[in-house]
């Protein structure tokens, strides 16, 4: 994550892109679009530099792209690239304030560099999304498009390279939750800051997005309309249509979460974070917006959704509460407890999920070393609240379109640790796989798996800890056995614990020199069960 100062210079240059202001000694190219792609040199040594993309003919306050890129005269690291297909025919303007020789090495083509390596690249996880090229972070607008039969899922894109800037909204489309298919980016900066995160809702065949757009002076929630399943937007004219930093003194006002309470004839809600927690408001035209309550002890990326009678409200970090809603105000029934562990952020829920499943996505905060993408999706997870002795407890599991990806090709019972280690011998160079296990401990120490020397999965229950947190099971605090259901796809690993009790996931060291294969560790350690399961590539 960026610093605040960080963040403040970099707002300050997307400022001067957003709006148009370039030295008067800019490069500029000027071209017919013809193909597919612009392919752009990208030097991680280079400094950012405004690029300014028109449409001859078009407004010049109505940009189609501004950002800052790292343009590079020399040897790029990697290229980028920006889909033009919706631009065909039309000349287009480049203005950069850098190098002249740089923009000259902007080219349009059918392809993009690197393409016939797409997915099959040395750290590229198999079944986990990434975005072709850039940096990624929050998902954005999860929503089901019944009248598609579609799965839409907006993040958090910087097109122009492997760190957080140009905030746009990248777009997949999926049918099943697992295979997806990347679109170009949906929303672009404009005059009043790049597009962070927020949400959508499908009225019909309408869909409706909210974002925050971000400037050094003020975050401001928007709104836009697609009539063609996401693929093109028009940004509602009178935005922005909340506008709240003044009344909270604070720049932090970002992240709307918007449904409809009550059905079709009920009216819309909005949970937006405000400085110090999250904001309930309600309208009933979407364009005006009354605040009705406030939450303090949230931070960011909000989530309010409803399971059988209760609510769970939560943040960025994986903090939730469970309690009411009545349409205006949430009310905590319970503590505040933990729900995502390690590299996990930002989660959001599908708005309008068939059969009132309620299934998140995360962000993964993890990199790919040399790799020209940056950041993943975590796996879709099914959201369950179960009763424990000290009250419910919110489990999250991965969704049961996972299944489908995963064949089992060991499944044995009763061994122990070194019998295990013996028989996932013929799995030590692979570094796609799911290990799944039911462990009984007889000591009460540590116990862990490992690969490469890296623990992927380390408990100690003298102490209670599981990967560096607090865990005992809440339904049975004392139990000598634990399930664990272990993910491991290239620099991703992705835990969970006594069915989706506890949730993990971190970046494996994938340049460990270490040669050990999968092995258990522990005192006496045996394995009432262990599954091995070899998974297919969702880019087939």
């Amino acid at each position: 994550m960026l610093s605040p100062m960080k963040k403040n210079v970099l707002r300050a240059l997307v400022l001067v892109a957003c709006l148009g202001v370039l030295p008067a000694h800019a490069a500029e190219v000027k071209l017919k679009v013809s193909c597919r792609y612009l392919n752009f040199p990208i030097s991680h040594q280079a400094e950012r530099k405004t690029l300014n993309l028109r449409v001859k003919g078009r407004k010049a306050d109505v940009p189609y792209c501004r950002s800052v890129v790292r343009l590079t005269e020399g040897e790029p690291d990697y290229w980028v690239f920006q889909d033009v297909s919706d631009l065909k025919g039309k000349t287009v303007i480049l203005s950069f304030d850098g190098s002249d020789e740089a923009l000259q090495r902007v080219y349009q083509a059918d392809t993009f560099p690197g393409e016939a390596a797409l997915y099959h690249e040395a750290y590229r996880p198999q079944y986990h999304f990434t975005t072709r090229r850039g940096w990624m972070n929050d998902p954005n607008g999860l929503v089901y498009d019944a009248t598609r039969d579609e799965y839409h899922m907006f993040y958090q894109h910087n097109p122009f390279e492997r760190e957080w800037e140009n905030m746009h909204w990248g777009h997949a489309v999926s049918h099943d939750l697992l295979h997806w298919d990347e679109l170009p980016d949906a929303l672009h900066p404009d005059g009043l800051g790049t597009i962070f995160s927020g949400s959508a809702w499908m009225d019909g065949a309408k869909m409706i997005v909210f974002y925050t757009s971000d400037s050094p002076e003020a975050q401001r929630q928007c709104m836009a309309v697609s009539t063609d399943g996401g693929r093109s937007f028009t940004k509602h004219a009178g935005n922005p249509v909340i506008d709240s930093h003044l009344r909270w003194q604070s720049h932090d006002t970002r992240d709307p979460k918007i449904f409809r309470y009550g059905g079709d004839e009920g009216h819309w809600v909005l949970v937006l974070n405000e400085r110090d927690g999250h904001t309930i408001y309600t309208s009933t035209n979407l364009t005006d917006w009354t605040p009705q309550s406030h939450l303090t002890g949230f931070w960011e990326c909000p989530e309010l959704f409803q399971l059988g009678d209760e609510w769970v409200m939560w943040g960025a970090s994986g903090t939730y509460m469970v309690g009411q809603f009545d349409g205006y105000t949430f009310t905590p029934s319970g503590p505040k407890q933990m729900n995502l562990n390690g590299s996990a952020y930002a989660a959001q829920c599908f708005n309008q999920m068939p059969g009132g499943r309620v299934v998140k996505m995360a962000w993964g905060r993890i990199s790919f070393p040399d790799m020209p993408f940056n950041g993943c999706m975590l796996l879709p997870q099914e959201q369950t609240l179960r009763p424990t002795p000290q009250g419910l407890r919110l489990y999250s599991y991965p969704a049961a379109e996972c299944e489908r990806l995963f064949k089992r090709v060991l499944d044995v019972r009763n061994v122990t640790a070194d019998e295990a280690n013996t028989l996932l011998l013929p799995w030590n160079g692979n570094d796609c796989l799911r290990i799944k296990a039911t462990l009984h401990l007889t000591y009460a120490t540590d116990v862990s798996l490992r690969y490469r020397g890296q623990r992927l999965f380390d408990y100690d229950m003298n102490g209670n800890r599981l990967q560096g947190e607090f865990y005992a099971n809440p339904i049975t605090p004392g139990s000598m056995d634990v399930e664990l259901d272990l993910y491991i796809d290239k620099t991703i690993v992705e835990g969970y614990v006594d069915g989706g009790a506890f949730s993990y996931s971190f970046q494996r060291d994938v340049r460990s020199r270490n040669g050990d294969g999968y092995q258990f560790h522990g005192n006496q350690l045996q394995i009432s069960r262990l599954e091995v399961f070899e998974p297919q590539s969702i880019w087939q």
